[in-house]
């Protein structure tokens, strides 16, 4: 019964209307925190996942061994790969495709990766004027992890406790 009333009288009263504008009156005069984006940067996560890339090994060589894992886990399917087998016994991609509109940057492939061939950088602005520009080559994804190399190494190795 005192249920009831006790709703009764929120509804009448319009409690949950008040509570609401006490919260807009409460941020109302206070200062307003705004960022002018292209001049002020806000703060990034540590892990924070953004556009991907492929790496190499010191040596040059790309580190991708064609294990297709990051393809499997991929939930959105945004990842596809094709793969050659060399004289030598190892294998390779020879395509290494990322398309962007479907990737939602979970980090799965990341993590799934045994030899960190694929990483996903703290790089967020990036965009695409053309039709099809979205899909992601192996040469691109390449050609961005030896552009941002060193800052991938840094991040990583001080990403490494937590692992």
């Amino acid at each position: 019964m005192f249920r009831y009333i006790s709703h009764l009288v929120k509804s009448f009263t319009l409690f949950e209307l008040l509570q609401g504008l006490s919260v807009t009156g409460k941020y109302l005069f206070k200062r307003k925190i705004t960022i002018q984006y292209p001049e002020q940067k806000t703060p990034m996560s540590p892990r924070f996942r953004g556009h991907h890339a492929l790496r190499r090994y010191p040596n040059g060589q790309e580190r991708c061994i064609a294990c297709k894992l990051c393809e499997a886990v991929c939930p959105a399917l945004a990842i596809d790969i094709e793969l050659e087998e060399r004289e030598d016994g190892t294998r390779r991609t020879t395509k290494y495709d990322i398309d962007f509109f479907k990737c939602i940057y979970c980090g799965f492939c990341e993590e799934a990766c045994p030899v960190d061939a694929i990483v996903e950088t703290h790089i967020f602005e990036y965009h695409f004027e053309e039709r099809g520009k979205h899909v992601i080559t192996k040469d691109e994804l390449l050609a961005f992890g030896d552009k941002h190399e060193t800052e991938i190494a840094k991040r990583k190795a001080a990403d490494a406790p937590y692992r």
